[in-house]
């Protein structure tokens, strides 16, 4: 059963960010994983949510998307994106 994750990212510093574009696609890759959604256009459609600029992986099961997010290759580009974005993320089992 494939998992999502998925982060609403505020990029504070897009010089700094770039080195995390650079570093994440390898580890998500390494993990099974892929690009749904990597920012571009959106709108609220209800509510008060703004999210900034919405990521979404797909990985195979939950254990692969959960073993990317601690992996040490993560570990890398979360060090690089650290300073140069907040955000938040979620694991979510699909269907």
């Amino acid at each position: 059963m494939p998992a999502y994750i998925i982060a609403d990212v505020d990029v504070t510093d897009p010089v700094r960010y770039e080195e995390y574009k650079k570093l994440a696609p390898p580890a998500i890759a390494k993990y099974g994983g892929r690009y749904l959604v990597r920012g571009g256009a959106h709108e609220t459609l209800e509510g008060t949510w703004t999210p900034r600029r919405l990521v979404i992986l797909e990985f195979p099961d939950l254990d692969r998307a959960r073993a990317f997010y601690h992996s040490p290759e993560y570990a890398v580009a979360r060090a690089a994106r650290s300073g140069a974005a907040t955000g938040n993320f979620v694991i979510v089992q699909g269907l």
